[in-house]
């Protein structure tokens, strides 16, 4: 079953699933979003698969609305996994520049701000004055769904709820101006498609899982999951040793090679590019880079506390 969130033509937000035949948008009275389905558990999925699958239930076209990122709300920053295939790290060696390490020997991980967020496919934000260096990564992305600390690697697939696509789209002379801490270069606003919807851990063999990147009908980068430098398991547990993972907390796996920035010459996203992101059973993102002010000043909302 394929889970996401959708905007009605009402402008009414509602959690839906996908089926063979059709979309079923699902009454808030059954669950008010993604976020409590996930908060549901196993009853919760039980429930909801009864509900999309009943042929009483009135089906919905595509075109009869707009799909959003699969959460609508985060209850922390988006986790994020850094250097997770070998070949992506080693493609990038001499071109960090004067921030090269050593070849880690545990998950590299950081954060990035939940405003880069946007749908699987909206435009993404562009501003020059921003960065020069604008980089596409295609991701796989999961998602919690059962609260746990010092997670066993045993235990770790358990506590995933499902599995979706990113694009975690990256400016990189902000990593490097800010002491290769990468937080700023990844947390630009409007600038992360997620989605197109959340496919349940147990309806994927990540084994079995492409994940490629294509900017203007070229391929850019192409990669089986299964030759991820550390496995999902180990993911997951390794980042929640001593720290609490909870429901809804949102993981990207990391890239593999084929970045801009590690090419020669690099190359670069800019105003009108079409990045498109895909993965076996995932679906795709598929988004314009569009010209936008992100370095005017933003007034806060009309009314609100000086």
């Amino acid at each position: 079953m394929k889970i996401g969130t959708v905007l009605l033509r009402s402008g009414e937000e509602r959690a839906a699933c996908l089926r063979a035949d059709g979309l079923v948008a699902i009454a808030p009275s059954q669950f008010p979003d993604v976020l409590a389905i996930i908060d549901g558990g196993t009853q919760a999925i039980a429930d909801l698969r009864a509900y999309c699958e009943s042929p009483r239930t009135r089906l919905l076209a595509l075109d009869e609305l707009r799909l959003l990122p699969p959460l609508s709300s985060f209850r922390r920053d988006i986790l994020c996994t850094g250097w997770n295939y070998w070949d992506h790290f080693y493609e990038s060696q001499g071109k960090r520049e004067g921030q090269d390490v050593p070849k880690p020997d545990a998950p590299t991980f950081f954060t990035k701000g939940p405003d880069a967020v946007i749908g699987p496919y909206e435009n993404i934000a562009f501003d020059p004055r921003i960065s020069h260096k604008w980089d596409y990564e295609a991701e796989i992305a999961l998602i919690i769904g059962l609260q746990g600390r010092s997670i066993p690697p045993c235990e770790a697939l358990r506590h995933v709820w499902g599995y979706c696509l990113a694009n975690d789209v990256s400016q990189r002379d902000l990593q490097r101006r800010h002491g290769g801490q990468w937080l700023k270069g990844k947390s630009i606003d409007a600038t992360m498609p997620l989605g197109p919807w959340v496919t349940l851990r147990d309806d994927l063999d990540l084994a079995d899982v492409t994940l490629e990147c294509e900017l203007n009908g070229q391929i850019m980068q192409h990669a089986s999951a299964s030759s991820m430098a550390f496995s999902v398991a180990e993911l997951v547990s390794e980042l929640s040793f001593g720290m609490t993972l909870r429901p809804g907390d949102v993981l990207l796996t990391g890239t593999p090679s084929g970045i801009g920035n590690a090419r020669t010459p690099p190359v670069y996203l800019g105003d009108g590019d079409i990045v498109v992101v895909r993965a076996t059973g995932l679906g795709e993102l598929r988004n314009r880079v569009v010209a936008t002010d992100l370095s005017g000043y933003e007034a806060p909302p009309s009314g609100e506390r000086k």
